[in-house]
């Protein structure tokens, strides 16, 4: 097997998942991907299993029977990632709103800078959002400045979704205890990841939003997020 995996979750992505996929395997390193697909009706899957004859041995697939939440997949993929070897893991969204161009920069914070979790940061200097409303923005930095204040997390974007882990990290957390599924998920992991002692480097992207397709987020995620952060402090002060 290759070095480095990206783990993509997708759920009704056929717009987006050839384009992507092309643009990633374009890139100079040999990326392998896991598509982690939850039953597409429109048939993302079938789409995939026709791009392996053209990316043989470097676009793998885990097909899911239905829309099991965030968490689940990646979880899902982290256990494919590690039974097959891979040093580094990575997350990214499939709609284009984390660039694969990124992927490289992710790497090397891991592989040559040190850091055990590499996360592609919005705010952090260097970083920012593309074709988002005040709204979103708002409601995004709410919920960092949030996160951080409860947790005491020194991460600047803890709902980042674009992230390389190594495996070791991956490795040293008990994943059969993380309990969210949606939201929280991406928060739960850096805030276990941290409290473990793992090295945390915030890269700086320009996050844009997605062009294709139909957001995935919805009220209970943001009510997973809101509750999640205060359960994980509570957990933390008094045990898991």
């Amino acid at each position: 097997m290759g070095h480095a995996l990206v783990i993509v979750p997708t759920y009704n992505e056929r717009e987006n998942i050839a384009s992507l996929l092309d643009k990633v395997f374009s890139i100079e390193q040999p990326f392998h991907v896991l598509i982690v697909d939850d039953g597409s009706p429109d048939g993302t899957a079938l789409l995939v299993k026709e791009l392996q004859l053209k990316y043989s041995g470097r676009l793998h697939l885990l097909e899911r029977a239905g829309k099991l939440g965030l968490g689940t997949a990646y979880l899902a993929g982290f256990s494919w990632g590690l039974d097959k070897g891979y040093a580094y893991i990575f997350e990214m969204d499939a709609d284009f709103s984390h660039n694969p161009d990124d992927l490289p920069r992710l790497l090397h914070a891991c592989e040559k800078e040190g850091a055990d979790l590499a996360i592609g940061s919005r705010y952090v200097k260097g970083g920012g959002v593309i074709n988002w409303p005040f709204n979103r923005i708002a409601l995004s930095k709410g919920a960092s400045y949030y996160t951080r204040l409860i947790t005491g997390m020194p991460v600047k974007d803890p709902t980042a979704g674009f992230m390389c882990y190594s495996r070791k990290v991956l490795e040293g957390l008990d994943l059969k205890k993380i309990r969210f599924v949606g939201y929280a998920f991406q928060i739960e992991m850096k805030f276990k990841a941290w409290r473990a002692g793992f090295r945390i480097k915030e890269v700086p992207i320009q996050f844009q939003d997605r062009t294709l397709g139909v957001s995935k987020m919805h009220r209970g995620i943001i009510e997973e997020g809101i509750w999640g952060v205060l359960k994980l402090r509570w957990h933390a002060c008094f045990g898991d």
